[in-house]
Formats: structure tokens, sequence, C-alpha cells
């Protein structure tokens, strides 16, 4: 966790900003970070970071596209150095929220803050964080949600629900959040709602600046909701199809098409096989976005995408990414099957 010193660090540096751009992780745990700031500063931009695992050259561009003058990272764990040089150039400051596992990043005009404990082995999420800097009880509702979207059981959880009971009830575990309450349900709609074209998420994103609370969205006719059930009906396929895939402690499934949601699918497959090691890998011309989840699972995502060429991957302990290229993809696979007794 952060220091009250950080805290009260980082609020100063949004206040003195008038137009700050935030780039936030393209989930549940970023955007719900972005809408906390967002709507207690009542200004500034939000652009969701598609790029993996980080942000590239291109993102510094959109600050001077939106007459920025602070640029905001939530919830990535890398940036190019590329971003860093274009944004020194015109004098502009980086403030950087981050949670994973990551050396400290040191580039100039860079306010670097990471909640990872190295003797924990774990950092709230930044959703958690964000709710710190806006201290608004009122808001706890999507503080909830962004961080059970990103597998954490808050210490608010049952005060943020005590107007919303129906929506919440008795769960010790944050899948068990996600996936049997309407709060969960709601961390679900916002991720999906992410994968939709721009101008559908820009929609989405001034909705949910003055949303009061979770009945307003559930009870909307916005087209976030029409996405969230185009997107379950293959999402729910997907898993199904999947389950076949189990192997004694592997799970290894592939798939293709025009939907990334390999990490939404992974949670759940992880969920339903606890003891398994579960990667999901979404395939896409010649790269594939790889999802892994279960025990160890950094480290072995580490070491089998040791070798390969433009590989790139990490993460937390047990949830990581990576992707590699699609030629390489049988490597992979047979690496993470000579970790993991099938």
């Amino acid at each position: 966790m952060l220091t009250a010193h950080q805290i009260s660090e980082i609020r100063t540096f949004l206040e003195s900003s008038q137009n700050p751009i935030f780039f936030f992780d393209n989930d549940a745990d970023g955007l719900c970070s972005f809408l906390l700031l967002r709507r207690w500063l009542l200004r500034g931009v939000g652009i969701p970071a598609k790029s993996f695992p980080g942000l590239n050259k291109s993102y510094a561009k959109k600050v001077a596209e939106h007459n920025g003058d602070m640029a905001i990272i939530l919830d990535k764990p890398t940036a190019e150095p590329e971003f860093f040089q274009e944004l020194n150039e015109k004098g502009t400051p980086v403030i950087w929220l981050d949670h994973h596992n990551m050396p400290n990043q040191k580039f100039e005009n860079l306010s670097y803050y990471n909640s990872f404990d190295n003797v924990k082995k774990f950092g709230e999420p930044i959703t958690y964080i964000c709710s710190k800097i806006v201290n608004n009880k009122g808001e706890d509702w999507l503080a909830l949600v962004g961080c059970i979207g990103d597998h954490f059981l808050p210490d608010f959880s049952a005060e943020a629900c005590k107007d919303f009971s129906e929506l919440w009830n008795s769960v010790k575990t944050p899948a068990e959040a996600i996936y049997k309450t309407e709060m969960g349900k709601l961390a679900r709609i916002f991720s999906f709602a992410l994968k939709d074209k721009t101008r559908n998420v820009i929609q989405m994103l001034k909705f949910l600046y003055t949303a009061k609370n979770p009945y307003d969205i559930l009870n909307s006719s916005e087209h976030m909701l029409e996405r969230y059930e185009e997107i379950n009906k293959k999402y729910q396929k997907l898993v199904e199809k999947a389950k076949s895939s189990i192997n004694g402690n592997l799970l290894f499934f592939e798939y293709s098409g025009d939907l990334s949601i390999s990490a939404d699918i992974s949670n759940e497959l992880s969920y339903l096989y606890p003891n398994s090691l579960v990667v999901v890998c979404y395939i896409k011309g010649e790269k594939v976005n790889i999802s892994v989840r279960g025990k160890k699972a950094r480290d072995i995502t580490l070491k089998a995408i040791n070798g390969i060429e433009s590989a790139t991957g990490g993460g937390h302990e047990n949830a990581t990414g990576a992707q590699v290229p699609a030629h390489s993809l049988d490597i992979f696979k047979k690496k993470i099957e000579e970790m993991v007794d099938c």
C-alpha cells in the first residue's frame, strides 16, 4: 500500500493539472481507476491503453492532440522509452500508478508510484489506490467494481454495498464476487464494453462520468449493455469450448476470431479449475496474445518465453500476460507442458 504521504503527493499533482490525459489499462480496474479520478477532478481526458504490454510512442502524441498538460498512467506495467522522450521534449510531467512486480521506473519528469510489496508479493489494485486519493465513500461502489474486476476484495466491500444489498451477497473470494453477484456483473460489463468501437467507448465514458449508483448502469438503455450481451454470448461459448481442453493440471486453449478476451476467459477458467494452470491463447495474424492463470504463473510464463524471439510477458505472481509470434506458439506450448504435470 502507498503511504499517506504518497497519496497526498499524488492528489496535489493531480489538482495542479488543468487538463490531465489519463492512459488506463483496458479492463475494469483501469477503467474504474480513471473514472474515480475523473469524477473527482471534473476534468481530463481518458484513453484506454490497448497496446501490450505497455504504452508505446503513439500514445504520447495523444497528449498534444488533446492539449494536455500532464500524462497519468494507470495500471500499465511498462512503457517504451520513446513514450517519455516524446513528452520530455515538450516538458510534460508524467504520473504513473502501478501495482505490478516491476523494477522502479526512472525517466525525466516522471513521478512513479507502485503499491507492490516485495515482502507480501502483492500490490493493491490501482482502483483501490485511487479510492484513497479521492477519499469519497459515496464512490466506494465504483471502487468495489474495479477492485473485484482485478480479483481483489477491498476492506470496504460490505460498506460500499450497504445501500445495494441485493447486488451483493456473502462472498469469501474475489472470484465469487465476480461470478456470483450483480456487482461482479458490472465488472464484466465494463470489461466487455471497452472492447468496442472508439466512438462507443467515448459515449460510455461520458455516461459513466455522471452515473450516481449501480442501478443507473444496470437499468440504463446505454449501448454498453447491448455490447455486453453481444460479447457475453460469444464469451460463454468460448468458455464451454475451452473446458474440453483440460488435461490433468493444464488447460491450454487456443482460439481466433474478432474478439480478444483471453484475460476474461482465463479468469473464469481459473475459477472453475483452481488446481490447474490455465493458458488461453488468442491468435490474430502473426501474433498471439496469451493469458496465464494459476500457481506461479509468472515464473512459468517467463521461463516459457525465454529464448523466443520478440516474445514479451509479465504480470502478477499468479496472473500474467504474454505475447509471442504465431510461428512460435508450438514452442511456447511445449515448454509449458514440460513444466506442468499433465
